[in-house]
């Protein structure tokens, strides 16, 4: 069984900058999906111009359609996020109100179009609020129609108003890399259940 996944990077630093603390835990858990045979397709969503709204398309120049089309091709969504002001970064924020879309996308059973896919969080920052914007972004994939996996996230914080980020770390501590493998593990094996058994839809009389 062939899996896909797609990881959307929701850095404020657009590519070609600094280095991101958000790129370094996608790149661990992307070589983690590798050992699984899974390649991962990651989407800095700050390069792209996803216009606001909450439906699919929203017209000339948004950035959405396609990135929506390759998230649909997928099986496993990664969403990573950097903590700004304690809560999930702005980019992120708006890919997620653009999902809002698949609440009326339904097949005839009912099914929303995201439903047999598994999403999963990496979260990074250096101030408090790991696990508060994890709980967000639970929230808001699982009101999209996707599915979260056991012990589904991995995240890194420093020292609150520190300026040590995760990206300047010469090691990943070991607690990093023990999130990082228990998400890739157990985001798989949901995503093959699901792939091989999708959900039942309404049933018709």
């Amino acid at each position: 069984m062939t899996l896909k996944a797609i990881a959307f990077n929701g850095t404020l630093k657009s590519s070609g900058g600094d280095p991101s603390s958000t790129d370094r835990l996608l790149a661990l858990i992307a070589d983690g999906l590798k050992k699984h045979g899974i390649d991962t397709d990651v989407i800095r969503l700050a390069d792209h111009n996803i216009l606001p709204g909450v439906t699919s398309d929203e017209g000339e120049g948004d950035a959405w359609p396609a990135i929506r089309e390759k998230l649909l091709a997928a099986d496993i969504l990664i969403v990573g996020t950097p903590i700004w002001m304690g809560q999930t970064s702005s980019v992120t924020k708006r890919a997620l109100e653009r999902m809002d879309a698949f609440l009326s996308e339904t097949d005839d059973l009912g099914r929303m179009v995201s439903y047999g896919r598994v999403a999963a969080v990496a979260v990074v920052g250096n101030e408090d609020g790991a696990h508060n914007v994890s709980a967000d972004v639970y929230q808001a994939l699982n009101d999209v129609g996707f599915t979260i996996p056991a012990n589904a996230v991995a995240y890194w914080v420093g020292e609150a108003m520190g300026s040590t980020n995760f990206v300047d770390l010469k090691a990943v501590p070991d607690t990093v890399t023990t999130m990082v493998d228990m998400l890739v593990r157990n985001t798989v094996h949901l995503a093959g259940l699901l792939k091989a058994s999708q959900y039942p839809g309404e049933q018709k009389d």
